[in-house]
């Protein structure tokens, strides 16, 4: 029975940690993928021209000149990372949200392992017998 146990508690782990990431696939014709990269580096460039960005980036000690360079020197797929990153990114506001997500996750994960009876952190859990 333990390794029964072993194995729900493993698979519940996977599960819960492949829940989420999503995954996407599709076709996509040529001409839209690269006119997406150099949609990608325009997006980047015209990001780093804006005013609020150059005097954050001088605030940090960064000239705006050598930003530019490394922009140029990306590559198309590092420029679609960066871009695609760009949108996703929250501006700081989320990351206690997202901190208390992963703490909620492990929480879970933590009180089913002690019902099945693999782990003992909470002492007000009892384990299936």
């Amino acid at each position: 029975m333990s390794k029964l146990r072993r194995f729900l508690a493993a698979s519940l782990i996977v599960s819960v940690a492949a829940a989420g990431m999503p995954a996407q696939a599709g076709m996509l014709p040529t001409e839209n993928a690269l006119a997406g990269k150099s949609a990608a580096r325009e997006r980047i460039a015209t990001l780093f021209e804006r005013r609020d960005v150059r005097t954050q980036l001088e605030a940090y000690g960064v000239n705006a000149a050598a930003v530019q360079a490394r922009v140029a020197a990306l590559t198309d797929d590092e420029a679609a990372q960066l871009a695609a990153r760009l949108g996703d990114m929250p501006a700081g506001a989320d990351a206690g949200a997202s901190l208390i997500g992963a703490l909620l996750v492990i929480f879970i994960v933590l009180l089913i392992t002690d019902i099945l009876g693999v782990t003992k952190v909470f002492p007000f859990t009892k384990p299936i017998k």
